[in-house]
């Protein structure tokens, strides 16, 4: 089965197949640009809450883009070595067989990429709302509103205006890729550059012009950088918990190798790519929370009358990002920050509708997903891929479960990475001979690593109180996919 398998997917990179039209710079803002959404001006104040001072809260992100280097680093080889439409299915698939390759993609399909889709076109909705009052979240129309309860918390069932907002970005960007990917890359290349660029702009106002000599003495003072935590097992729990912003803030930079088909000269570009755009992201996520750490105190009140009185800690609605706009541009700082929020979710959007077709492609030529999706339109994309992710992100987005599901697919999303990491390995054992473009830096030494931080932060999801629930959740989430994998195989030898 796994020799099959793996001939079939070797066969669909043929000339009449895809465009090769992503270009080293094109591929780099592909990875930049599905980390950098809403995450970066939103989660460091719950990270804030958790970690209690401004030397752990910079800790957290340091820690997060080693990771995400160590991790590039480490697909880098993957990636040099298989080329193929699929990027991480295809890798799973090699080193550890088909099954493990169908668990990685039925979650992606189910939750990991279309959940994040609809969420972040969610979060674009409720800041164009900052512009716009009329969409608000809580007016309903069409259809009655339900609200219900589950372990993961509540679920609001019904259409409103921001969600139509969402949809419409959803499909504008489905539209935009089934026209081809020299459009899908023009949109993400021009995005990508303009949020990275607001981005730094954010981090050189805040470190000059918003300068805050009553932040500064709050969060570096003597006794106040590093604060007076205990390093106790309660304390690594909330670490753990607070690294779960991060990374999900740094999530999506292995969605280049989904579309390794189209990369010029990929056993070159697509390590390249990796390193350069997850360095570039981390760079600018350290140096945004200094720049946070600068214009707004770490902790505030609640009940604080004033921005800096809330501080980072309790801004409105955790919106950090929005928080330091308003010390810097005053008035203004909460529209200037909805817009840079627009356009950094619509790239992000852009870039995960974009990649994420190319893998159910590659499981539809394996036999291991729609048929339909294993094909090509007239424009060299995958339009069936692209049109059912539309329909099940879309979905999400009218039931509300988006939020849920991400939640509960933490520990699945480490997990995956886990396994890929150590497929390097199993690889490097099994096909010693194997040509290797690019081999890993620092093997075995560094992979390792990075299988060992990743592998303990979930470990620390499934043992801590508040993420014990979703992390377990997100576990059986990829178990189903078991007895859906045989039954799919089923179907296909019945055919």
């Amino acid at each position: 089965m796994t020799t099959a398998i793996a001939d079939r997917g070797a066969s669909t990179e043929s000339p009449a197949g895809f465009v090769k039209a992503l270009t080293l710079t094109d591929a780099t803002m592909l990875v930049a640009g599905t980390m950098i959404g809403s995450g970066i001006f939103i989660v460091s104040a719950d990270m804030g809450r958790l970690v209690g001072s401004p030397f752990w809260l910079l800790t957290v992100w340091v820690i997060t883009g080693v990771m995400t280097l160590l991790g590039a680093l480490a697909y880098g080889e993957l990636a040099a070595m298989f080329p193929r439409a699929g990027g991480q299915y295809v890798f799973l698939r090699e080193s550890l067989g088909p099954l493990m390759g169908f668990l990685y993609g039925w979650t992606l399909f189910l939750v990991i990429q279309t959940g994040t889709i609809a969420a972040v076109a969610v979060a674009f909705a409720r800041f164009l709302g900052v512009l716009w009052p009329a969409s608000a979240p809580t007016l309903y129309v069409w259809f009655p509103h339900h609200t219900f309860t589950t372990a993961g918390g509540t679920i609001d069932v019904g259409l409103s205006p921001q969600r139509l907002i969402a949809l419409a970005v959803v499909w504008l960007l489905t539209w935009v890729n089934l026209r081809g990917i020299r459009e899908g890359k023009l949109v993400q290349t021009t995005f990508t550059a303009a949020k990275a660029g607001a981005l730094a702009l954010l981090v050189i106002l805040g470190l000059t012009v918003g300068r805050n000599a009553t932040a500064v003495a709050a969060n570096f003072g003597p006794g106040q950088f590093v604060g007076h935590t205990d390093v106790t097992g309660a304390f690594v729990l909330a670490f753990g918990a607070a690294l779960v912003g991060s990374l999900f803030s740094s999530d999506s930079w292995n969605n280049v190798t989904f579309a390794a088909a189209e990369v010029h000269d990929p056993k070159r570009n697509l390590p390249l790519s990796l390193a350069l755009g997850t360095g570039l992201v981390t760079v600018l996520y350290v140096l945004a929370n200094v720049s946070y750490l600068t214009v707004l105190p770490l902790h505030g009140a609640a009940d604080g009358a004033t921005v800096l009185a809330r501080g980072i800690t309790h801004a409105t609605e955790d919106r950090v990002g929005t928080a330091a706009a308003q010390v810097i541009f005053g008035a203004s700082g909460e529209a200037v920050m909805a817009i840079a929020i627009l356009v950094s979710t619509f790239g992000c959007i852009n870039g995960l509708v974009l990649s994420g077709a190319r893998v159910y492609y590659a499981m539809a030529r394996d036999g291991l997903f729609f048929r339909r999706a294993g094909t090509l339109n007239a424009r060299h994309v995958p339009a069936w891929g692209l049109v059912l992710q539309g329909v099940w992100a879309s979905l999400l987005c009218l039931t509300g479960t988006y939020g849920q599901l991400l939640n509960y697919v933490i520990f699945a999303s480490l997990t995956f990475y886990t396994f890929t990491t150590i497929g390097l390995f199993v690889l490097r054992a099994k096909r010693p001979d194997a040509e290797r473009p690019y081999r890993t830096l620092g093997y075995p030494v560094l992979p390792a690593l990075y299988i060992l931080m990743a592998a303990g932060v979930a470990v620390i999801l499934l043992i801590a109180a508040e993420t014990r629930t979703q992390a377990i959740s997100g576990l059986v989430l990829v178990l189903l996919g078991v007895p859906v994998y045989y039954m799919w195989r089923r179907v296909e030898r019945g055919s």
